[in-house]
């Protein structure tokens, strides 16, 4: 059999023309369409991607947020029941103290009552006291009240002991020494006399001498030379009745009690 090369040619011919006019107008308008469309879902996918992390930092900083506000909260919550705590020791503290304050100025009161109505007592009891003595030893003894006190004075400066006694001639020893003799009733010439003759014998003849009327000095006379101070009277006896009459006042109901304390709750 004998080849036709020149039809086989041009089958060869028409073939590779095929060839180039599918590539040319087919094979490369479809890859070219098909790499567009590639391109296009792969930039569809990346932005799908890009919204999905997007989505899913905008749901973290939102859970970030949350987590953040739950903490402030919490914080703020501690921090109202630390003040309100701080605030209600604060008012605790105010009404104890302002509670304190009331009960001491109640008592520093009910202390200045009480010593008021002592000192009457024992003013009128006083009193008593010396028209008793007084009336006894008028009615018993052949002597007044008044040579009674100085005579006792005399005898009690005489029996001194021997460190009060230097100790208060030190102090009538000293230039321009005053003595200030007080006694609960008014002292006649007489008994002052004596009372001075004892101070000059006893203590030191300079002395100055001067004489003054206390009620407070009961059956008995205050010596005060300088700085030192003296007396024989009644008044440890009264001192005792003193511790007496409180006893009967905190008896009666008249002693010291606390007021109630208020709360609030």
């Amino acid at each position: 059999m004998q080849l036709d090369w020149l039809t086989i040619a041009a089958q060869i011919a028409n073939f590779l023309v095929l060839i180039w006019l599918l590539q040319r107008f087919l094979y490369t308008p479809i890859t070219r369409a098909m790499a567009k469309r590639e391109a296009r879902i792969e930039e569809r996918l990346a932005d799908a991607r890009k919204q999905r992390q997007e989505a899913e930092q905008e749901a973290k900083t939102l859970r970030e947020r949350q987590q953040e506000l739950d903490a402030r909260a919490e914080e703020v919550l501690a921090t109202a029941r630390r003040e309100a705590e701080a605030l209600k020791d604060r008012l605790e503290q105010d009404v104890r103290k302002e509670y304190d304050e009331k009960r001491n100025d109640w008592r520093e009161h009910l202390e200045e009552e009480k010593a008021e109505l002592v000192r009457q007592l024992r003013k009128r009891m006083s009193g008593q006291v010396v028209k008793v003595v007084r009336r006894a030893l008028s009615d018993f003894a052949d002597a007044d009240l008044a040579s009674q006190v100085a005579s006792e004075f005399a005898r009690r400066l005489e029996t001194l002991e021997e460190d009060d006694r230097k100790r208060l001639s030190r102090t009538a020893g000293r230039p321009g020494a005053q003595a200030l003799v007080e006694s609960g009733i008014d002292l006649p010439a007489a008994a002052r006399s004596r009372i001075t003759s004892a101070i000059h014998d006893n203590l030191g003849s300079g002395v100055e001498t001067d004489y003054r009327t206390d009620e407070d000095v009961v059956l008995g006379i205050r010596l005060t030379l300088g700085e030192e101070i003296v007396e024989w009277s009644a008044g440890n006896y009264l001192d005792k009745l003193d511790d007496l009459v409180r006893d009967t006042l905190d008896a009666a109901g008249l002693g010291e009690r606390e007021p109630e304390a208020r709360s609030n709750a």
